[in-house]
């Protein structure tokens, strides 16, 4: 988590203890014959199906969690998912000693979460207005880890062909994601081109070696 969290400060952002990013994306669906209403997503005005994960600086996925259906909101996902129970257990190390993930606002302030200052740019103080700008830039790289996957796998991204009652659906978009990584491993990403750190092995990815 060191590791990490000097790349992201390196790369120009406030934090000092980021070690990865954290987001949510929806994967669109063809519309269910029941229940669809459930999987209807508001905000983006289509069927889909909800994954979090996070995204390590060197491009690498984990934590992926879902599939949740599309109405839910990420806070709430994010709760039900148990994410920040395992945060507990792998990056809090004490008084002074707390590495954190970074994510918008909608998952809200928590210790080992940071989101950003809330207000309006110009009822910010100035250096709460740089901490957000800066981290803002560094957090679209979760971008790059969900369009990566897309990218490598176009075929999860056919909405016909994602049909929720007829197919395993889930389970094809964490194999794509797995894939991804490994794929990340041998070839490197966007992501970690920009923290300009080096994927690990596959060997070691797999805890092979």
């Amino acid at each position: 988590m060191t590791y990490y969290s000097q790349a992201v400060h390196a790369k120009g952002g406030a934090m000092q203890n980021c070690w990865g990013f954290i987001d949510g994306t929806p994967r669109q669906i063809c519309r269910p014959s029941v229940e669809q209403e459930n999987y209807y997503s508001g905000h983006k005005r289509f069927h889909c199906l909800k994954y979090q994960s996070v995204l390590y600086p060197d491009g690498i996925i984990v934590g992926l969690k879902g599939a949740f259906p599309g109405r839910r909101h990420d806070a709430g996902i994010f709760r039900e998912s148990g994410l920040y129970n395992e945060l507990e257990h792998v990056a809090n190390f004490g008084p002074g000693e707390k590495f954190s993930l970074y994510g918008d606002q909608a998952y809200g302030l928590m210790d080992l979460l940071i989101t950003p200052y809330q207000g309006r740019p110009a009822d910010l103080q100035p250096y709460q207005e740089q901490f957000n700008q800066s981290m803002k830039r560094l957090r679209v790289s979760v971008e790059w880890g969900f369009q990566k996957v897309v990218g490598q796998f176009a075929f999860i991204d056919f909405r016909k062909n994602q049909k929720l009652l007829m197919q395993d659906v889930e389970s094809m978009y964490k194999t794509t994601v797995l894939l991804t990584n490994c794929h990340t491993c041998l070839y490197g990403s966007q992501t970690a081109t920009y923290f300009n750190i080096v994927p690990p092995n596959i060997n070691v990815y797999f805890g092979i070696q």
